[in-house]
């Protein structure tokens, strides 16, 4: 096993070497991929939603994996022969504050107009009304991301760190999203039943 998992290594760094983009980009899609298919069946849906695992694979693949083959290339050349640990904060601090946010707006609208076909003036208020929460949330999780993959990572391989980490808030921020439903709906049962108590009364 060690053997095959040895060769697959071997095999994808071959890949990466001599076509990085597109190595990276398919990396990032799969990924993507295979993190809502696991945080859909955390949510207990009954079917899975092929369209939608296809769509934000496509994201991943068209989007964030050359996002990030390019975001890493020029943050080598504006920090060129530059080193240490002052380093890689100013890159996480540059990173967090432009590509970021950045990503989430893309990503929060990418997400509601073409996976929930949702009209733009609907997903425009939802952005409005979320964006702000998630954004200091993704704070918490990301800059430790950043770090890690600044100062340990080669660079041909952060962005297969960078998606494999995306993979699982992906899958925290659905299994967190379907809590907040499942709440809702609860309180507008009981809030239902109270009306009905009201009105008997």
């Amino acid at each position: 096993m060690s053997d095959v998992v040895a060769k697959a290594g071997q095999a994808y760094m071959k890949q990466l070497g001599a076509h990085p983009l597109r190595t990276k980009a398919i990396t990032s899609g799969v990924l993507a991929g295979c993190s809502d298919v696991v945080a859909q069946k955390i949510s207990g849906v009954k079917k899975l939603q092929f369209r939608r695992v296809l769509l934000i694979m496509l994201y991943g693949l068209a989007y964030a994996g050359p996002l990030g083959h390019f975001l890493h290339k020029l943050m080598d050349k504006i920090f060129h022969g530059q080193k240490g640990k002052e380093t890689t904060a100013k890159k996480v601090i540059v990173e967090q504050l432009t590509v970021s946010p950045w990503n989430n707006l893309m990503f929060m609208m990418y997400y509601g107009l073409v996976v929930e076909g949702r009209p733009f003036g609907q997903v425009k208020s939802k952005v409005k009304k979320d964006f702000a929460n998630i954004q200091m949330t993704a704070w918490k999780f990301w800059p430790i991301i950043s770090w890690i993959n600044y100062e340990y990572m080669p660079l041909q391989l952060r962005v297969l760190f960078a998606s494999s980490a995306a993979s699982c808030w992906g899958v925290f921020l659905n299994v967190k999203a379907a809590r907040s439903s499942s709440i809702a709906g609860a309180r507008r049962k009981e809030g239902r039943k109270e009306g009905r108590k009201e009105g008997r009364s």
